[in-house]
């Protein structure tokens, strides 16, 4: 269903999809360039939902912005507004009829990473985990040392600057982390079989994390794995 999310003085335009018995909800915070019909974060919300987690996609800029954004860029590395953005979502998660008793975890891609990990910092008791796909985590340096819910790093194997920009951001982590890298995939995960990779990997990570115990302020030592 199409949903308005206050932010601000602004609306963003989102849309909610809520699986029967859904067990978690998870708030999709795109990246540079694109919007709630991206492709890609369209095919891991469908993979979710059958995994009885409800879905949120939503646009963190508004039409003009984002038109402002094509020509000039000016937008989308703005974390700060981003992340506010990502933490309105959440908030206004906690209110909707159709959501607010499911627990939340954020997915966040390219840039889209960074403001979920700004959001996950700005409201600790609301968010249980936080994924990245080819993320920018670095770019969250200020909610790096306070951000505590468990969070998943998934880099392609061929992104080989990125997954050095994820190790560099994990080593300042207090929460608890882990960076996967996905063989053969690229910064888009365009090859065979690598997104559907990323999309098992996000359904389990949440699973395990809205089901169970919050695990706010516990501390464990990063990983890195191959899959």
């Amino acid at each position: 269903m199409a949903v308005k999310i206050r932010a601000g003085e602004h609306v963003l335009d989102g849309e909610l999809r809520v699986p029967p018995d859904a067990v978690g909800l998870v708030i999709f915070a795109h990246g540079s360039g694109s919007s709630r019909f991206s492709s890609r974060n369209q095919a891991v919300a469908r993979t979710l939902e059958e995994a009885r987690l409800a879905t949120l996609l939503l646009d963190l800029l508004t039409p003009r912005e984002e038109a402002e954004d094509r020509v000039t860029g000016g937008y989308r590395f703005d974390i700060e507004l981003l992340g506010e953005r990502v933490i309105a979502a959440v908030d206004w998660a906690t209110e909707s009829e159709d959501v607010k008793r499911l627990p939340i975890a954020l997915f966040g891609a390219s840039t889209g990473a960074a403001a979920a990990l700004m959001a996950g910092a700005g409201r600790p008791a609301l968010v249980r985990a936080v994924i990245s796909r080819g993320g920018r985590p670095d770019l969250a340096e200020a909610a790096l040392r306070r951000a505590q819910a468990p969070t998943l790093l998934i880099v392609g194997s061929r992104d080989t600057e990125v997954i050095e920009m994820n190790r560099r951001a994990m080593a300042k982590m207090i929460a608890p982390a882990d960076l996967v890298i996905v063989p053969g995939a690229s910064h888009l995960f365009e090859e065979p079989g690598t997104l559907e990779r990323v999309a098992a990997l996000a359904s389990e990570f949440c699973l395990r994390h809205v089901t169970g115990p919050n695990p706010q302020g516990k501390t464990a030592r990063p990983a890195v794995d191959f899959y």
